[in-house]
C-alpha cells in the first residue's frame, strides 16, 4: 500500500446560487447551493452536507473494513451525523460533530465487541481525524428479532 495518495475535486458556478462539484474518475457531478442561511437555495447539496456526509460515509468504510479484517458479522450500520455550525472570532467553523451509528447484530454477546468496533472506526476514519473540531461518537447496538 502507498503511503500518499491525492483526490481532486472540482466546483464551478452554473447559476446566480448555483454550482457543479465533480470528482476525478466519478462520472456523476452534484449541484449545489449555499446555505439558504447565507442566502443559497434550500433543497440543494450545501458544502455543508458533503462535510458531513464524508465523515458519514469514511466511519461507515472505516467500520465495514475494521469488522471484516475482524471477521465480525453485522446484519447492518446506519450512520447519522449531526453538526453544529458556530460564528466565531474567525468566521463560522463547525464546533461539534456528533457520529451515530446504529449497528445491528444477530445476538446479544456480540454487543460488547461491536461497540469496541464501533469505537476503533471512530479512531481510524481519516475524515473525522482531519478536522479541527470535536468528534463525539454516539453508537447504538441493537439485536434483530428477524430470523
Amino acid at each position: 500500500m502507498e503511503n500518499r495518495y491525492e483526490y481532486r475535486a472540482t466546483a464551478y458556478w452554473v447559476l446566480a446560487q448555483r454550482g457543479i462539484v465533480s470528482a476525478e474518475d466519478v462520472p456523476q457531478a452534484i449541484e449545489f447551493s449555499s446555505p439558504p442561511e447565507f442566502g443559497g437555495e434550500g433543497n440543494m447539496w450545501t458544502p455543508e452536507h458533503f462535510l458531513l456526509s464524508a465523515i458519514a460515509s469514511c466511519y461507515l468504510s472505516t467500520f465495514r473494513a475494521i469488522a471484516e479484517h475482524s471477521k465480525f458479522d453485522t446484519v447492518s450500520l446506519d450512520v447519522s451525523v449531526q453538526g453544529v455550525l458556530e460564528k466565531e472570532p474567525g468566521g463560522y467553523r463547525f464546533t461539534n460533530v456528533r457520529i451515530q451509528p446504529v449497528l445491528t447484530v444477530m445476538h446479544e454477546d456480540e454487543k460488547e465487541r461491536g461497540l469496541k468496533l464501533l469505537e476503533k472506526a471512530e479512531r481510524a476514519c481519516l475524515v473525522s481525524r482531519s478536522l479541527n473540531s470535536t468528534v463525539r461518537l454516539q453508537p447504538k447496538i441493537q439485536v434483530t428479532t428477524a430470523v
